[in-house]
């Protein structure tokens, strides 16, 4: 029987053609195969985050306000005899306006959640409970505001860039319900450290990712991004045991700008006490509005909406239909 023979050529060209097909084949396999772990956390699909911009208010760069240290001591007050008492240090001290430079961050969330763990109690035990949580993502984006003196005494403002941030956070969810007889609840949850939540939380929501607590936020370092680099931080706040008959709510986020206000109330420092002494300070904040059409059976994250229901804005301090808004508090 014959003996069939392949020419060099033909057969140089064979195994090209099955190089080929294996290349083909392992090209095709890598791309069905699942991604790397950590390589598409924090991408979700356009409209799954809600971005809050940074708001920088020129207003928040000045407040007029009194040195009570100084109105408070007897001794000061004198007459002069050559000049208006508006230039004596007493004067002076009742109309102050303290400058200073603010920052403010971009804070970006996605819904609202609730999940079900396994939560250590005092006994040593453990009890499933049922947790509100808010995954959200922090970034630096330079923006800032710092106030200048031009030569003809003027102040204005410019941007000025901060630098290198931290976001030391505080997660308030604030109930805005009412009773019977149309007074606030008043209840109000701080964010809590559950350390059994965060890896059902991020394999739900941020595969191969890590979610920083509050206290671990506050350890990062935000270095300034710019152009189309998006990376920032991520992390989640957790609320436990929340009143399941709350149907409208805000979470009120400190920590996104160093924008603050002082008040002296009347009397409240005397001669001799410390400097500060009763002086009360309110801090700027991210107020996002929530609201819930559900009761306290069988609670479901789906029934969660963002933003102030139709005749309950009230409630928020705001206008219907406002998700968010800063405010002093």
């Amino acid at each position: 029987m014959p003996v069939a023979h392949t020419s060099p050529a033909v057969s140089k060209v064979a195994r090209l053609v099955t190089a080929a097909a294996v290349l083909a084949g392992v090209a095709c396999t890598a791309a069905l195969a699942p991604p790397a772990l950590g390589q598409n956390a924090g991408r979700f699909a356009p409209g799954v985050l809600e971005i809050v911009p940074p708001e920088l208010d020129p207003a928040d760069t000045v407040q007029t306000d009194s040195l009570v240290e100084i109105l408070a001591q007897p001794d000061f007050r004198w007459t002069p005899n050559h000049s208006a008492e508006s230039r004596t240090l007493l004067g002076k001290a009742e109309t102050i306006r303290f400058r200073r430079d603010i920052w403010c961050l971009e804070f970006a969330f996605k819904p609202m959640r609730m999940i079900e763990v396994d939560v250590p109690q005092p006994n040593g035990k453990m009890r499933r409970k049922l947790l509100w949580y808010l995954v959200y993502r922090v970034r630096n984006t330079g923006a800032g505001l710092s106030p200048s003196q031009a030569e003809d005494g003027t102040f204005t403002t410019a941007q000025k860039s901060p630098g290198e941030l931290r976001f030391i956070p505080q997660f308030v969810l604030v109930s805005h319900d009412e009773d019977a007889e149309g007074k606030p609840l008043g209840k109000e949850y701080l964010d809590r450290v559950v350390p059994t939540a965060y890896q059902p939380i991020e394999n739900r929501e941020f595969p191969g990712g890590v979610l920083q607590n509050s206290v671990g936020m506050a350890n990062q370092v935000l270095p300034i991004e710019s152009g189309r680099a998006v990376g920032g931080e991520w992390g989640v706040a957790i609320w436990e045991d929340v009143d399941p008959r709350i149907d409208f709510f805000a979470v009120y986020v400190t920590g996104l700008t160093n924008a603050y206000r002082f008040e002296n109330p009347e009397g409240a420092f005397q001669p001799g006490d410390a400097p500060g002494t009763g002086r009360t300070f309110t801090r700027k904040a991210l107020q996002l509005n929530f609201w819930r059409p559900g009761d306290d059976i069988d609670e479901d994250e789906r029934e969660i909406r963002f933003g102030a229901p139709l005749g309950r804005a009230d409630a928020y301090s705001s206008d219907e239909g406002v998700a968010y808004r800063w405010v002093y508090r």
